[in-house]
């Protein structure tokens, strides 16, 4: 399940102090445009920096290229187009699909049971397309203020997740939030225990355009490997 998620990313009960009443009715806000925006999903399209920091190494390994997403029916798609090197992350039908076109091979995981695929779509919608108070339901949520990304001023959010499979996953999740729109421009995951972590940058997003068909159909050839790894 770890993999499945890392992939996607690779690729997305409120505490309050004593005396936050601001904070809470701030956190209320960005919830209920999440839920604006999420009443009328159907696609998202965006620029995207993937930074994959490894704490043991002290290395970052970047990724760029554009995703898009959409709601067909009570499902979502994703599809991902890393440029460098190039390879495709299709997310669909409840399995998570990569071909590399430099091996001409597709890799298929299966999500498996309900409930992980319940999992990991809800990473995928983060900030995306999901629902702001039913981030509730999965998260301890936190509203850490405000921070400018490029020229807009965000409003930070911190999830620690309520599953204790999701916690052995990710420590916790922090979402910058256009306030306007309702999606998040940053996202950041860390891992429980390597002191890893995930960053992923959007820009240039666009909400309920058209997107062709095709674009959630991988390119393969005739000659294409398809593998299925166990576990």
């Amino acid at each position: 399940m770890k993999r499945l998620c890392s992939l996607l990313i690779y690729l997305l009960a409120l505490y309050l102090p004593s005396g936050a009443q601001e904070s809470g009715d701030s956190l209320e806000k960005v919830l209920n445009q999440m839920d604006k925006t999420a009443a009328n999903f159907h696609t998202t399209q965006a620029t995207f920096v993937w930074d994959q920091y490894s704490k043991v190494v002290d290395t970052t390994d970047t990724q760029k290229g554009k995703v898009y997403f959409r709601r067909a029916g009570k499902d979502t798609q994703m599809m991902a187009v890393i440029a460098e090197p190039e390879k495709y992350v299709l997310y669909g039908d409840g399995k998570i699909q990569m071909y590399e076109p430099k091996m001409d091979q597709v890799t298929t995981f299966s999500t498996g049971k309900k409930a992980d695929k319940a999992d990991v779509e809800s990473f995928l919608v983060l900030g995306f397309g999901g629902s702001g108070h039913d981030l509730l339901k999965a998260f301890e949520v936190k509203y850490l203020g405000t921070e400018k990304i490029g020229a807009v001023e965000t409003a930070k959010l911190d999830l620690i997740p309520k599953s204790a499979k999701v916690r052995g996953m990710f420590e916790h999740i922090t979402l910058w939030i256009d306030p306007a729109r309702g999606v998040s421009l940053q996202q950041q995951f860390f891992d429980p225990t390597s002191g890893d972590y995930k960053l992923n940058k959007y820009s240039d997003i666009e909400l309920n355009q058209k997107i062709p068909d095709n674009v959630f159909k991988l390119k393969t050839t005739s000659k294409t490997k398809f593998v299925s790894p166990q576990g």
